[in-house]
């Protein structure tokens, strides 16, 4: 199998990259939101959200969104990864470590002071691969409807 290469999304990936996003959609059960207003923010250098993808082969294999946050008590501004998937043909193979490391190297390129995000409790295999590379933090974390 050959290897992974983590790379900003272009412009000619939006339907592999719809496909995987709208798989990530089916995994965690949710309605995939309109892709041609995500895909328009990924494009839009002025916009917040960022996307990585990992490619194998000329096919895409996985894909990790991220956007800065403030962080006013540290008086920084750190990242949030908002979406990794990995196409579960690609998991076991690198791929989400891959897609890890590209963010930390974006993370360092943007002057970020940490990188965060959640998974699903029950996200066991996600959790595996996420203890590897990152410290779990205590933090509980809530939604509230505007």
């Amino acid at each position: 199998m050959s290897s992974v290469q983590v790379r900003a999304a272009r412009p000619d990936d939006q339907d592999q990259w719809g496909a995987l996003y709208t798989a990530y959609g089916a995994f965690y059960e949710q309605d995939t939101v309109d892709l041609a207003l995500v895909w328009g923010w990924i494009l839009d250098p002025g916009h917040e959200v960022e996307a990585l993808v990992a490619e194998r082969d000329g096919e895409l294999v996985g894909l990790a969104h991220v956007r800065p946050f403030a962080r006013p008590l540290a008086g920084s501004v750190g990242g949030w990864l908002d979406d990794l998937f990995v196409d579960p043909a690609a998991r076991g193979t690198g791929v989400a470590d891959a897609l890890l490391d590209g963010v930390r190297t974006r993370a360092g390129e943007r002057g970020w002071s940490v990188v965060r995000w959640i998974t699903a409790d029950d996200n066991h295999r996600a959790q595996a691969v996420y203890d590897r590379v990152a410290a779990r933090t205590a933090w509980v974390t809530y939604d509230l409807t505007p």
